[in-house]
């Protein structure tokens, strides 16, 4: 069966699959897979099929906001992927979670628009408990700081004339903030599959992002390699554990 928006054949995915914004990382993703080739490249969605330790894995890109991500997560299960994994960047809501840390989303505030016309408002987005552990476990084993909590989802990056929820997600205890995981997490629940997120700290939510906001240092692309290892580890993980 041909994915008229992935432009992918689903006999080709497989059970797993890592799911990020930036369809370039997509490929530094693929780079870490033995036998990795190409799939499709439409519009922003960029697939790659490889293995690690044996266990088959997809890589996929999503682009950026909950709308086209979902896109993209509702064909992945459509294709019969089982468990998703999002590795990305998000905004620290604390100085004591710097950039260059990474964050393992438990679950996430639904501060978008998509997900409120899928469920009622009440309805949580959360991470599959096996999947959160083996990330955690994963990035665990790697150099640096690593934390696991709530994030938030947000749809807006650049702020206007009204003012962000940072302040009050940040004194309820929530981590970071970025723009897709909520909708990951509602939709699998919703279609019946496992999915957590791992996301790399690339500065400060309540920054002014004209003046200080730099993803491209050395220490948040050090924190991006190593939750893409610890993505692709936990996925073996979970595998072994079958």
């Amino acid at each position: 069966m041909l994915l008229p928006i992935l432009q992918v054949n689903s006999e080709e995915l497989t059970p797993y699959a890592i799911v990020c914004g930036d369809p370039f990382r997509a490929e530094a993703i693929s780079r870490k897979l033995d036998h990795a080739r190409e799939l499709s490249f439409s519009r922003e969605y960029r697939t790659f099929v490889g293995e690690s330790e044996g266990v088959p894995i997809t890589v996929v890109s999503h682009g950026v906001g909950a709308p086209g991500a979902a896109v993209c997560f509702e064909e992945l299960i459509k294709g019969g992927v089982k468990t998703l994994i999002r590795v990305g960047t998000a905004g620290s809501y604390s100085a004591e979670v710097p950039p260059g840390s990474l964050v393992v989303s438990t679950a996430a505030v639904r501060e978008e628009g998509l997900t409120r016309q899928l469920v009622p408002l009440g309805f949580p987005a959360v991470a599959d408990l096996n999947v959160a552990r083996a990330l955690y476990e994963a990035a665990s084993e790697t150099e640096g700081l690593v934390k696991q909590g709530i994030t938030v989802t947000l749809d807006a990056f650049f702020q206007g004339v009204e003012e962000f929820p940072h302040r009050k997600y940040k004194q309820a205890g929530a981590i970071a903030v970025e723009m897709e995981i909520a909708a990951l997490y509602v939709i699998a629940t919703l279609r019946g599959v496992s999915a957590g997120a791992i996301v790399a700290l690339d500065g400060y939510a309540d920054a002014d992002l004209r003046e200080v906001y730099n993803p491209h240092t050395d220490v948040v692309s050090s924190a991006v390699e190593r939750e893409i290892q610890a993505a692709i580890r936990a996925i073996v993980k979970l595998h072994q554990a079958k």
